[in-house]
């Protein structure tokens, strides 16, 4: 895929005037969401939206999210490149993230991650030749109760092995859609990107599969067998106790 980076001077030449009516009907509906003096609290959904199109967070995007909000092109693109989840170049269809922080890496994410990045000829934040597979490094992925974790388009495949990555990066490049561990069936990186702006997914396959489990439901186990809760309070207590008046 063309390596265009989100860098100032491509911002500075961009234009956001050929996103199709569809694109800018729904920018305008995440903008409706907050009241008019709060409008640039739409930023977030809208890098997300222009994500669904592009595929990445766009200089046009950037262009796009400025003018609607009345920010500065270095405003939007501040934020773009602070969220690990604005791409700052074309992602493929399928993002492949291998957690490879300590507990992971401890049980062999990295080893997951090296497998993956020599099966695909990419390192991180690279995408394969053919635009289906982009790889990355992630910071932790919050399930560390079934590490090592991958996710694809942030969905989980828990207690992954190189072989089973290998094996579900195939299938992806074939065409196929592996069922996640838990939560919803596969979609692609755009229709995710849709979905984080605030859009409803309409396939029927998109809704989360399962419950918790075990791992995930081990401490509340525990402590329902020792008979552990959590103390009593009273929910209208202020979190900041009121200054004392002064005499």
């Amino acid at each position: 895929m063309g390596e265009i980076s989100l860098g100032l001077p491509s911002v500075l030449a961009s234009s956001g005037d050929d996103y199709p009516e569809e694109l800018r009907q729904a920018a305008r509906e995440i903008i409706d969401r907050y009241p008019p003096d709060r409008s640039r609290s739409a930023l977030l959904p809208l890098l997300h939206l222009v994500q669904s199109h592009d595929g990445y967070v766009s200089p046009k995007g950037i262009t796009f999210c400025a003018d609607l909000l009345g920010l500065t092109r270095a405003e939007v693109a501040a934020v773009a490149t602070f969220y690990t989840m604005f791409k700052r170049r074309p992602t493929g269809d399928f993002l492949v993230s291998v957690c490879t922080n300590t507990m992971c890496d401890a049980l062999g994410g990295q080893r997951v991650f090296d497998e993956l990045s020599e099966h695909l000829g990419v390192g991180h934040e690279e995408t394969t030749p053919d635009g289906v597979i982009t790889l990355e490094h992630a910071e932790c992925l919050a399930a560390c109760d079934y590490g090592p974790v991958m996710t694809v388009n942030y969905e989980f495949f828990d207690k992954v092995t190189p072989e089973q990555a290998r094996e579900i990066v195939d299938r992806l490049r074939k065409g196929e859609r592996p069922r996640p561990t838990r939560g919803a069936r596969l979609c692609t990186f755009k229709e995710i990107s849709r979905q984080l702006a605030g859009f409803p997914e309409d396939r029927p396959e998109a809704l989360a599969d399962g419950v918790a489990g075990d791992p995930t439901l081990a401490g509340v186990r525990l402590a329902q067998a020792h008979g552990i809760t959590a103390p009593e309070y009273d929910p209208t207590t202020p979190i900041v106790p009121e200054k004392e008046s002064s005499s």
